[in-house]
């Protein structure tokens, strides 16, 4: 029976990544050029996939990183992808140069954020965001949906709280979708629903681009945000990264950050 339970495993989470991509069994073998009934006997354990079979069905439904690992683990296989810590020396020179552009990046707020949104490091920019908010939300693991939106954080700073909130439960929702339905992003997601947003609606973006409006005592602040990631990434932990810098969307949030003056002149 112990032999038999393997592949069913395997199996059943293919399937469930299958399902959760919305794909057929035939869209998904036609997808990685394999038969619809190799694919069918594979997830109803009648045949035994091999670890290339398994990646390549991975890479189709777009798996991340750190889950193929888990799918070679659960058909009998070692992980690919090396998963270091943060403070590991085998990342010393990427989270270094990470930092060199998070610190170039002032006077302007950068942050590196896992895939839970946690804070994994800051410049010091970043204070102008985070004053007025409670201490608690404060403490690491400093989860930035759960400050923005918390009424004890950002959110009654946030002149645009509707069209902000809207904005970053889309994000979430769709980082759900994307990781097959975390449990730690769900119970996030459950949270951040369930605070109050000041009954506004979430309007429509009045430009390009989703902004961040801020009151603060210098006045209102506004930005628009740009995230980015490591090409190529060869470690579960780099996959995971990613940075989020915020630039000014008008001149007077340019000169408020800069101490008076243009940084662009």
């Amino acid at each position: 029976m112990a032999t038999s339970a393997l592949p069913v495993t395997i199996g059943a989470a293919l399937r469930r990544w299958r399902e959760h991509r919305s794909l057929s069994q035939l869209a998904l073998a036609n997808r990685a050029a394999v038969s619809t009934r190799h694919l069918s006997f594979v997830e109803n354990g009648r045949s035994r996939p091999t670890s290339k079979m398994i990646l390549r069905l991975a890479e189709v439904l777009e798996v991340p990183m750190g889950e193929q690992n888990h799918l070679l683990l659960a058909g009998g296989f070692a992980p690919l992808h090396p998963a270091h810590s943060i403070d590991d020396p085998e990342l010393s020179a990427v989270m270094s140069g990470v930092r060199s552009l998070i610190d170039a990046h002032a006077p302007y707020p950068a942050l590196l954020l896992d895939d839970s949104w946690d804070i994994i490091d800051a410049n010091h920019a970043i204070d102008a965001l985070l004053a007025g908010c409670d201490p608690l939300l404060l403490e690491p693991p400093i989860n930035v949906i759960r400050l923005a939106l918390h009424p004890l954080g950002l959110s009654a700073r946030i002149r645009n709280l509707g069209q902000w909130r809207a904005h970053l439960i889309h994000q979430l929702r769709q980082r759900i979708r994307s990781t097959g339905g975390d449990h730690k992003l769900e119970a996030l997601l459950a949270e951040v629903e369930g605070y109050p947003n000041r009954g506004e609606p979430a309007g429509e973006p009045q430009g390009p681009v989703v902004l961040l409006e801020l009151d603060s005592d210098g006045g209102p602040l506004r930005f628009f945000s740009v995230a980015s990631r490591i090409v190529g990434p060869a470690d579960v932990t780099v996959d995971s990264l990613h940075l989020e810098t915020f630039l000014p969307a008008d001149a007077s949030t340019r000169a408020s950050l800069s101490g008076g003056s243009d940084p662009s002149v």
